[in-house]
């Protein structure tokens, strides 16, 4: 079925076709309308979950922790200050190897108090154990939401969708609403092969000694080293089910491109658009990379795909202060032990939600193009001096 819908409504249509049993709500800007869809949901009988309104983040997901550990599917949605909110229980999800899926829709860290887009919010819980899926398009957080649930469940971590603020998610367009028993072949019921039973009692989240802390936190390693074969299994089964494919990344018009930019979010769209002009120009030397999955970092996938450029421009909606774009230094990290890499080019552009236009994009690429190496370990685009 055909929807005309915001991004932040196709978060609310993923959780419901994936059949979430919990949804904790607490309303943030910008992703209120996340959870008022899905109170209507649950208000109406569409969907048939518990709807829990609680005080704050911190108690989302807490919630989602207990329902998680009583086996059931859990859902919830936060942004910016609201995710900050969540840091403790965020490490307690994560630890606790529970399946819970969460949008995040991009939002700005305060001060200034900010409800616009950068990735901040999202990348400053990138090293607590959950997975980031990283959306371009609502149709994408849709079929996010659902292969969130269905690697979720079978690594048993935690998945982040993430969103851009406003820009995707207050922005209407067409997506297709699959088929409710497609969904269900793809994302059978949930179940939990550790959850609370009283007729079997278990203690969960006790004092660990450290005798034994050690080996819990390598099992999480060895669960993230697993996701990406999962994730990609994982995606080419909707495809199979479903009909589209996503990839944990997306190499576009790289078969000749000595330049390549690194993307991801809704630039990627602003820069598939500046990149089919220069090729209908004849200019097809230059590409894109799409990073949709952050966590775990498929570094092998992205080395494979950037040597063969001369230069990559990094594109970065966020900072890591002190050392530059948080994409960029994942990306020459990855590249450490390789003898030969491109030139990187570190652009950081669109904090707080400041726009980035097509013209943007065409200055990155001739800059890129017309500098053997780039004059400023970042170069800043769309900053007023």
């Amino acid at each position: 079925m055909k929807e005309v819908t915001t991004g932040n409504h196709a978060v609310s249509y993923g959780a419901m076709l994936s059949r979430a049993q919990v949804i904790a709500a607490y309303p943030i800007t910008p992703q209120t309308q996340i959870v008022e869809l899905l109170s209507n949901f649950c208000a109406t009988g569409k969907l048939k979950a518990k709807f829990l309104k609680v005080e704050s983040e911190h108690s989302v997901m807490a919630a989602s922790i207990g329902a998680s550990l009583a086996g059931a599917r859990a859902f919830t949605a936060t942004s910016g200050q609201g995710l900050a909110l969540m840091h403790e229980m965020i490490h307690w999800a994560a630890n606790g190897r529970l399946p819970i899926v969460m949008a995040d829709v991009n939002r700005s860290m305060a001060p200034g108090w900010s409800i616009w887009t950068d990735q901040n919010d999202s990348l400053s819980q990138r090293d607590t154990g959950w997975i980031q899926l990283y959306c371009e398009s609502s149709q994408e957080v849709t079929d996010s939401i659902i292969q969130g649930f269905k690697i979720a469940e079978k690594v048993y971590l935690p998945v982040m969708v993430i969103l851009d603020a406003f820009v995707l998610s207050h922005t209407s367009e067409v997506i297709d609403l699959p088929d409710i028993k497609l969904v269900d072949k793809y994302l059978p019921p949930f179940k939990a092969r550790d959850m609370m039973d009283l007729k079997n009692p278990r203690a969960f989240g006790g004092l660990v000694t450290p005798d034994f802390n050690f080996e819990l936190k390598y099992k999480i390693q060895e669960a993230m080293n697993q996701t990406i074969p999962v994730a990609k299994w994982a995606d080419r089964e909707f495809k199979r089910i479903l009909g589209r494919s996503y990839g944990i990344i997306e190499a576009y018009k790289c078969e000749k491109a000595d330049t390549i930019l690194v993307t991801s979010g809704t630039i990627t769209s602003t820069s598939r658009y500046v990149i089919n002009q220069l090729h209908a120009q004849g200019k097809k030397n230059v590409g894109i990379l799409k990073i949709r999955m952050f966590r775990p970092f498929p570094a092998k996938d992205v080395v494979a795909v950037l040597s063969k450029a001369k230069k990559v421009a990094v594109i970065d909606r966020n900072i890591g202060y002190g050392v530059g774009g948080i994409f960029c230094q994942e990306i020459k990290a990855a590249f450490g032990n390789e003898k030969k890499h491109p030139e990187f080019f570190n652009f950081i552009t669109g904090i707080g939600g400041r726009d980035v236009t097509p013209k943007d994009i065409q200055g990155i690429i001739d800059y890129t193009e017309t500098h053997k190496k780039p004059k400023e370990e970042i170069v800043w685009v769309g900053l007023r001096r």
